[in-house]
């Protein structure tokens, strides 16, 4: 476990056009908002709209996180120097003058970046050595570490874990690990390389989500083809679309499977499926001839 300093942050609570005093749930309902319009698979090709969608990931990746969120509200744009140094937002200001408890985060940085983020506390490199000590574990009476494994948490996007992918991750002495993320690997699993145990976090996707292999997608559904039967589009988690057929009369919220479409088996079994989650558009405005059918039923 490394860390850098990162460079500046924006303001999130403006990125997501919540105040300072928003509570989790309008924090929440402000993101998704955002994202059913912003989304990737809403705007293809719309570089702006795909820079915004990863602005307000971030804003809403710090404030749904109750712990993240404190650390930006007392440091502002250097949250996440004090959350890599180590800063417990519930016990005080930790390394730069209080308690504090080290944050599990990965990050890639040398010697001196990490001193001039503690900014000399405790003297030189006694100090330092001190607070690393804390950091990383016990040391025996000669300073050696009494435990040869470090851990921390690696965390994934679902697409990441749809795919498997790859993580480098420096170590106090300056070793490179490269830890391998299996596709399909499930929330809080331990990967194990030598010297090292990598807790993985995945991280929650505005449009997707998971239950085990399986996967759940809204899908908009025209009123006319919800009633009569016909084909709509599905965005896939392997960034394709695929073609579903929609029986008639389904009802808003009916539940269609896609078969093999979900997350692989880490295992090698057999994958999870794409459940698409019908959301029946209306059509607005309502032309005469629907307004008038629909007043005859």
């Amino acid at each position: 476990m490394y860390w850098s300093a990162m460079p500046k942050t924006k303001d999130y609570y403006e990125e997501l056009g919540v105040s300072r005093a928003a509570s989790q749930k309008e924090i929440q309902s402000a993101f998704r908002k955002l994202a059913r319009t912003l989304h990737p698979d809403v705007n293809p090709g719309d570089k702006d709209a795909e820079r915004r969608f990863k602005a307000i990931s971030e804003a809403n990746d710090v404030l749904s996180d109750p712990q993240k969120r404190k650390l930006y509200n007392r440091f502002g744009q250097d949250w996440q120097a004090a959350a890599n140094a180590g800063v417990d937002p519930d016990q005080g200001p930790g390394p730069f003058g209080g308690r504090g408890g080290p944050r599990d985060r990965y990050r890639a940085a040398d010697a001196d970046t990490i001193e001039d983020l503690l900014g000399g506390f405790g003297g030189a490199r006694g100090g330092f050595g001190d607070i690393f000590s804390s950091i990383f574990g016990s040391r025996g009476a000669a300073g050696e570490p009494t435990s040869l494994d470090y851990e921390g948490t690696i965390e994934v996007t679902l697409q990441e874990c749809f795919r498997g992918t790859t993580r480098h991750v420096v170590m106090p002495d300056g070793k490179r690990l490269e830890v391998k993320v299996p596709a399909g690997v499930q929330d809080g699993t331990v990967l194990r390389v030598p010297g090292l145990r990598a807790r993985v976090q995945i991280a929650r996707d505005p449009l997707f989500e998971r239950d085990g292999k399986d996967l759940r997608v809204p899908v908009l559904v025209p009123l006319a083809t919800a009633l009569l039967g016909g084909e709509v589009d599905v965005p896939t988690l392997r960034g394709t679309r695929v073609k579903l057929n929609v029986p008639r009369e389904t009802q808003n919220g009916t539940r269609l499977r896609l078969r093999g479409l979900g997350l692989p088996d880490p295992k090698g079994g057999q994958a999870g499926d794409l459940y698409a989650e019908v959301k029946v558009r209306l059509p607005l405005p309502m032309d005469e001839r629907t307004k008038r059918w629909a007043e005859g039923m």
